[in-house]
């Protein structure tokens, strides 16, 4: 009976991952479309539709699974928050998968548009789906992109840390995801030019799997050339577990003991750590 319970307890995390995840995409990907393909919108508009995503998505997830919708919050709360190691790699194939499938929607809506606005299916509106160095634009190496994707996922990482470490001062009412997606409309407008800020591996490699099997053949590489989809892989991994440690190395240390592991008979002070 335990195990049955653990499996349908497991089950329901999956499928609140993966549709929490899809949910950012629908947004994420959809609004690229709209403003690349359709000439609807700006940087502002996509920026504010992606951070919608992420709050939209994780209110989805969040009583089930958490709402990670991130592999590189995954591992990271893997390593500095006790989260199960045996749930990351299911945690992020279904991550992934909600990506994936999000991504089929997008372009299966916008195909019209999509074939209108470039219609051999290049660089121009792959960018739709997936990130590339630049954005496409702006000469910017891999190892420029892999810089700026480890930078942009650990300050998304420090910040999910800081906002939802009750021990810290956390958003009361529920209102974590807001913030959260706040953080990722920050993270949009401040960091957004050099590698398009996937800040995410489900996120780019799902949408860019789908994109490559509807007819985005150098779906898997940047305008140069070059292999490049490792980067937002690899980039946020290091930049997630760069950001949390920061948090935990410079701000855990010196935040208020609670009341649990303080000293037997002592009574906690209102201002304790101020």
């Amino acid at each position: 009976m335990a195990n049955a319970t653990t499996r349908r307890g497991l089950a329901g995390e999956l499928t609140a991952e993966f549709l929490g995840t899809m949910v950012l995409i629908l947004f994420g990907c959809g609004v690229v479309a709209q403003v690349v393909a359709g000439q609807l919108g700006d940087h502002d508009s996509i920026s504010w539709a992606w951070g919608f995503g992420v709050t939209f998505g994780v209110y989805v997830a969040a009583r089930l699974s958490g709402g990670h919708l991130n592999p590189a919050v995954t591992v990271a709360l893997a390593c500095f928050k006790g989260f199960p190691w045996a749930k990351v790699l299911p945690y992020s194939v279904a991550q992934t998968a909600g990506a994936f499938v999000a991504a089929l929607l997008v372009r299966w809506n916008y195909t019209e548009i999509l074939a209108k606005a470039d219609p051999g299916h290049t660089f121009k509106t792959q960018i739709v789906f997936s990130t590339l160095p630049g954005n496409g634009v702006y000469p910017v190496s891999e190892l420029g992109a892999l810089r700026d994707q480890i930078i942009g996922t650990a300050i998304l990482l420090l910040l999910i840390f800081a906002v939802t470490d009750l021990l810290n001062t956390p958003p009361g009412a529920n209102l974590a995801p807001v913030v959260i997606g706040f953080v990722v409309v920050a993270i949009g407008m401040a960091w957004g030019a050099d590698a398009g800020y996937a800040i995410n591996p489900a996120r780019d490699f799902g949408p860019r799997l789908a994109s490559f099997l509807t007819g985005y053949g150098t779906a898997w590489r940047d305008q140069y050339g070059n292999f490049y989809f490792w980067v937002p892989i690899v980039g946020p991994l290091i930049g997630g577990l760069l950001g949390a440690a920061i948090y935990r190395l410079l701000i855990s240390p010196y935040l208020p003991v609670p009341p649990e592991e303080q000293e037997p008979g002592r009574v906690p002070a209102p201002d304790a750590g101020k």
